[in-house]
């Protein structure tokens, strides 16, 4: 064991460029609560902030001091993976997510790969942030996008 012990994701920042709009994403598509956020005028040069989680633990912070539209090029971060409960509530966020007209990078449920039990959905946030929900196991008959190759590692 390292000498700095055991780490666990705390909590992941998220650059924006309209809160209200990512706000309304990500608390009212995805249902997380909103726990904390700048009051109006409270930051320096109009930037805001607002924390997201799940029965009081924080689990996304947005920022909103981001301009254009997320660089799947640039070095940072790659996409972010949510764990659904079952596959019935990865389908129940497909169908919140269509009607919210997110932009997905395949049709439906697909399989991390050829033979995986796992699997999910992989679409966009409003900033075109590459956002996942999957799970572990229920996924055996779902199409493989991309053969033996992760399906979230090119989208």
């Amino acid at each position: 064991m390292s000498a700095i012990g055991t780490l666990t994701t705390h909590h992941v920042g998220i650059n924006v460029t309209d809160l209200e709009r990512s706000l309304a994403f990500y608390a009212d598509v995805l249902g997380f609560e909103v726990i904390g956020r700048s009051a109006e005028g409270e930051t320096d040069e109009g930037k805001e902030y607002a924390f997201l989680g799940r029965d009081g633990r924080l689990v996304i912070a947005l920022w909103r001091q981001a301009e254009g539209a997320y660089d799947s090029g640039r070095p940072g971060l790659h996409h972010l993976a949510f764990e659904a409960e079952s596959l019935d509530h990865v389908r129940a966020a497909e169908a919140a997510l269509t009607a919210r007209g997110a932009t997905f990078a395949y049709e439906g449920v697909v399989a991390h790969r050829e033979g995986a039990a796992s699997g999910g959905i992989f679409f966009h946030d409003p900033d075109g942030t590459r956002l996942e929900i999957s799970v572990p196991k229920g996924a055996e008959t779902a199409p493989a996008p991309s053969g033996s190759a992760p399906a979230c590692g090119f989208f």
